[in-house]
């Protein structure tokens, strides 16, 4: 979303690492450096228009045109962090205000010196006026100018504030558009756009960035990768750097980054230490290799298995095989250990993730570490959303482009607030908005934290769920509804469907699809000529087994949920469909297809908007499937959607055990994710990043920075 400039336009991204120009000793920023990598990278930018690879000639031609370039900034979170100025504060408003307009400004400049010697861009005279309006305005902005002066603007900009804005950055801003103006006008610009402000995912890992893009942090403490295999866990950088600033001790900074990412020893521990374990048998080696684990786990429970410590210590003992082989057992709760305890021997060793009540800490000085989301399991304090539309508003004067940026909200945020949010961002002159709405994806069924076990899995609405249910009852429930048996819905004889031709990864695919009388889908088949016979096998069985699921009751949309994004070969580039131009395997393309043309999602297609003309016609068709045709075993009584795996493993597994204690899970929000797993590597380190996720354990992002 940050990219909008005319269609069939391309723009090469680039972002500078902000805390790389900041002064730990002076705390302020080196503006001398910023605006010689602006007018640097400006110019790298404008050589790769000329080196740049575009998917069509038109493409070409028009970005050859305009030669827009994309340069941008990461890491403003952890600037101010460092600087001890809260996210959210006017401050903070006018600091990036500056730095936004200092950017544009300069690389405006140099754009303008570059066409004194090689002219415009080619429209620049077609556009002059119009461009030359625009630059006024950025001006007028970088001035904090009266609302009467702007040119040709119904909506009033944020301006930076004299006040609150540091005076070398005031000065450097302005003096970027006073020079920015005068060139232009004198020889034009080289490039029609000069800035965006991009999600900066997977380069931001490169760069060794705390956040991406505008983005404030989104959690306290992180889990590096390491080159050599494994992870290692860290209180964020800036957190330790913006202490010192405010003027904690060693010590005190010490003792603080201990309450938030833990101990990682048994040493000094409560209630599980060397003694204690020892006292119920642990050997010295079992010992050691829970010590060596401490340190990078989550929740110590996880260290307490047969892996760690040698099945033979475990029969000793006393504990069985069956439930060592259980994925829900808990051996420190086995062992006599209360939750109470665990809970305590957790925030030891793990930490709580979050600064919230720790040592030394000023309740002045929290709102400079308050992050996107909650931080740990008991913390309350986050960025308030409408903060993210203010902190936009204050850089979107200074921007070419737009800003790619998630407006994080809370699970508790109504419609009307979502309403407040686009009325306030219009308001405010924002081009474009991505809201995300905390537990609003399904990928996520459970919510828990391991603390809170009278949490109950809801199998309605929460809005009619009667507390005064005893657990016997829900489980009654559950058990009811799993064992629900489902009597085959036949197709009819002559039926409708379509066929679907299309080129995956090279590979020609031909869909065919049967459906009910009510027009919902009842069968599929696939076919792939070219394909071995093991192959084609293997696609027809599948095509089978999908048709006998969808006559017995799954619905479609958990097939769609389940197989897209499998991938293996083949795989790649899409031909011959409307809307789906990419897939990572055949099973991938044919649900997204069918997700698409049945139940009309467009969450996962890359043309979401299609032409009615295009989309595919029923056809009428007399054949019929191995499928339709296979014996039917005999039916129950109830005709009702199955329930998929998922639904059973966590209705009876995750709700109620024979104790009446809800499972004990690990939540990747706590850590500050999202819940989903990466669609490449399945690590459920996956963050909100602009619009779009990136995972922070290969560096996957499903947009394109």
């Amino acid at each position: 979303s940050e990219y909008m400039f005319l269609d069939d336009t391309a723009c090469n991204l680039a972002s500078l690492n902000l805390a790389h120009f900041y002064d730990e000793q002076t705390q302020s920023m080196k503006v001398e450096d910023y605006r010689h990598a602006i007018r640097l990278w400006t110019a790298v930018l404008e050589i790769s228009v000329l080196m740049a690879q575009f998917p069509s000639a038109d493409v070409a031609q028009k970005s050859y045109d305009f030669r827009t370039l994309g340069l941008g900034y990461a890491n403003l979170g952890t600037v101010l962090m460092m600087k001890g100025i809260p996210y959210d504060s006017p401050q903070a408003l006018a600091i990036c205000g500056a730095l936004s307009s200092i950017m544009t400004g300069e690389s405006y400049a140099a754009s303008a010196e570059m066409a004194a010697d090689v002219g415009p861009f080619p429209k620049y005279d077609n556009n002059r006026d119009a461009m030359l309006r625009v630059i006024r305005n950025h001006r007028r902005a970088a001035y904090n100018a009266a609302d009467n002066e702007y040119e040709g603007l119904t909506i009033t900009p944020m301006g930076i504030s004299e006040e609150l804005c540091p005076a070398d950055l005031l000065v450097a801003a302005r003096s970027a558009w006073d020079r920015a103006l005068a060139l232009g006008e004198e020889h034009g610009y080289r490039n029609a756009q000069a800035t965006v402000i991009a999600p900066t995912g997977t380069i931001g890992l490169v760069m060794d960035c705390d956040t991406t893009g505008i983005e404030p942090d989104f959690a306290i403490v992180k889990y590096k990768k390491l080159a050599g295999g494994g992870y290692f866990k860290i209180v964020n950088q800036s957190v330790h750097k913006a202490l010192a600033a405010l003027g904690y001790s060693d010590q005190q900074v010490d003792d603080i980054e201990k309450y938030c990412k833990g101990h990682g020893t048994l040493v000094g521990c409560p209630h599980i230490n060397r003694q204690s374990l020892k006292a119920l048998n642990f050997t010295d080696d079992a010992i050691d290799a829970i010590e060596r684990q401490l340190d990078t786990t989550f929740d110590v429970r996880f260290v307490f298995n047969k892996y760690t410590i040698g099945e033979e210590l475990c029969q000793q003992l006393g504990f069985t095989a069956q439930q060592l082989d259980d994925m829900q057992f808990d051996m420190l709760t086995e062992l006599g250990f209360t939750s109470e305890q665990i809970s305590e021997v957790n925030d030891y060793i793990c930490g709580t993730m979050m600064i919230e009540g720790a040592p030394h800490i000023k309740d002045e000085h929290l709102p400079i570490f308050d992050c996107a989301n909650k931080c740990g399991k008991r913390g309350e304090r986050y960025i308030d959303y409408m903060a993210h539309v203010r902190m936009m508003a204050a850089a979107q004067p200074f921007i070419s482009g737009a800003i790619s940026k998630t407006i994080n909200m809370p699970a508790e945020a109504s419609v009307d607030n979502v309403g407040d949010v686009h009325l306030a961002s219009w308001r405010l002159m924002l081009k474009a908005i991505a809201l995300y709405r905390d537990g609003s994806k399904l990928s996520q069924p459970l919510n828990a934290s391991n603390d809170n076990f009278d949490e109950l899995v809801l199998l309605g609405d929460q809005d009619d769920w009667d507390e005064t249910v005893d657990q016997k009852a829900i489980q009654k429930v559950i058990v009811e509804r799993v064992y629900q048996r489902a009597e085959r819905r036949r197709l009819p004889k002559r039926r409708h469907g379509y066929v679907r031709e299309a080129t995956v990864g090279g590979h020609k695919v031909y869909l065919r699809t049967g459906d009910f009388d009510d027009g919902s889908l009842g069968e599929i088949f696939i076919d792939m000529y070219k394909e071995g016979a093991s192959f084609k096998g293997l696609l027809n069985c599948f095509a089978v087994l999908t048709s006998k699921a969808l006559q017995y009751g799954v619905p479609l949309d958990e097939l769609v949920d389940t197989f897209t994004f499998t991938r293996f070969e083949p795989a790649g580039f899409v031909e011959g469909h409307e809307a789906i131009k990419n897939a990572t395997s055949i099973l991938d393309y044919i649900f997204r297809t069918l997700g698409y043309d049945y139940l009309q999602r467009t969450d996962f297609v890359h043309v979401a908007q299609v032409d009615s003309a295009t989309q595919p016609k029923s056809i009428e068709g007399s054949a019929q499937s191995d499928a339709s045709e296979a014996p039917s075993p005999a039916a129950g009584e109830v005709i009702a959607p199955a329930p998929t795996y998922n639904e059973v493993m966590e209705a009876v597994s995750a709700s109620v055990d024979q104790d009446g204690a809800k499972a004990k899970l690990l939540d990747p929000k706590n850590m500050g994710y999202t819940g989903e797993a990466c669609s490449k590597c399945q690590s459920t380190q996956v963050v909100r990043n602009g619009a779009c996720t990136m995972c922070l354990n290969c560096g996957t992002t499903t947009g394109c920075s």
